[in-house]
């Protein structure tokens, strides 16, 4: 009778036991196992990163790390890391953060604009995403890439279009690259490649064009005629004569990006560069900025008029006053120069 008292004492001392261990287990499973107030939260994981670095980043957020450490690695989690973004939800459990991380990496939205140089494009996107700049800079650089796609040392610029795309966070250098080759073969459809043809002008060509556009004027109503200005000239063989092709040579020349130029002066023009184009014929060896879309398109689709001349208009700042003749524009060109007398702006 004894001995049945204490094997039923025993079984139930070993029911209660499992039962908690069960629960413990349990519970590491499945309880909530967040501390944080705001319907989520976010983790970035590096592609290398450990498993002891994901637990510093999570070390805020949970109530209990050593639970998470436990499921992790019974899920074997803890060599099969995954580098991204993740959403961590109010009141998820363990079981539930291992499968985000290991399956549900968020995408972000990658944004540049016109960008003059691919150094602050890189700069630009390695704030963004996982690469860095200089592994951005190298692959922007790869010259069996360049080749590989019709892209030189001048021309490379114009390959990235200033928009708005959804990339995964630990996207690397180069897949950022290629996406970017992507979106610019994908822009230049059959109907946009015949615009070019039919104005005499090859892709580079109409993107370089696109950014002068883009500096010359920030009205996207005003780009197709400015646009319309440019084709005229080069139609008639005459100089471009834009400004803004002055400055980006005197930036190139001096390697300094930041350069801030609110006056170009006679001086200026007599630099010898490809880029002035005061002393050399046509179009630019490449774009002296990203343009816009908007600017690509009104090059290929240029406003239809006989002006050949236009100056700022301070009655209507943003704007331009457009002309025909020399005769006109200088007339236009006088409350311009009286203007920026008035500023005494010297640079």
């Amino acid at each position: 009778m004894y001995l049945k008292k204490v094997l039923w004492a025993a079984a139930l001392l070993g029911l209660g036991i499992c039962g908690f261990i069960f629960y413990q287990i349990y519970a590491a499973i499945f309880n909530p196992n967040t501390k944080f107030n705001n319907e989520e939260a976010f983790v970035y994981i590096n592609s290398d990163a450990t498993f002891a670095e994901v637990k510093e980043q999570l070390q805020p957020l949970l109530r209990s790390v050593s639970t998470f450490e436990s499921v992790a690695e019974r899920k074997g989690y803890v060599t099969h890391i995954k580098g991204g973004k993740y959403a961590i939800k109010k009141g998820m459990n363990n079981n539930e953060i291992i499968n985000t991380l290991r399956s549900a990496n968020t995408p972000v939205r990658v944004s540049f604009n016109n960008q003059e140089s691919l150094p602050a494009l890189a700069g630009r996107i390695s704030e963004q995403i996982e690469a860095d700049s200089l592994e951005l800079v190298q692959a922007f650089n790869e010259s069996s890439f360049l080749n590989g796609n019709g892209f030189d040392q001048d021309t490379k610029l114009g390959m990235y279009l200033p928009n708005t795309y959804e990339f995964f966070w630990n996207t690397s250098a180069h897949s950022f690259r290629d996406r970017m080759f992507k979106e610019y073969q994908r822009f230049w459809n059959e109907e946009r490649i015949q615009k070019a043809k039919d104005l005499n002008l090859t892709q580079n060509e109409v993107i370089a064009l696109a950014a002068i556009v883009q500096k010359e004027t920030v009205k996207i109503d005003e780009r197709p005629r400015v646009a319309g200005v440019y084709i005229n000239r080069l139609k008639r063989r005459i100089l471009l004569q834009a400004d803004p092709t002055v400055i980006y040579a005197i930036k190139k020349e001096t390697g300094n990006y930041d350069t801030i130029i609110k006056r170009v002066l006679y001086r200026d023009l007599e630099m010898d560069s490809p880029y002035n184009t005061y002393k050399y014929a046509g179009i630019p060896p490449g774009p002296i900025t990203m343009p816009d879309i908007s600017s690509i398109e009104a090059v290929l689709n240029p406003e239809k008029h006989d002006y050949l001349f236009f100056v700022a208009d301070v009655s209507n700042f943003g704007y331009h006053r457009f002309a025909e003749t020399l005769a006109q524009h200088n007339r236009n060109k006088v409350q311009y120069i009286q203007w920026l007398n008035s500023q005494n702006l010297r640079r």
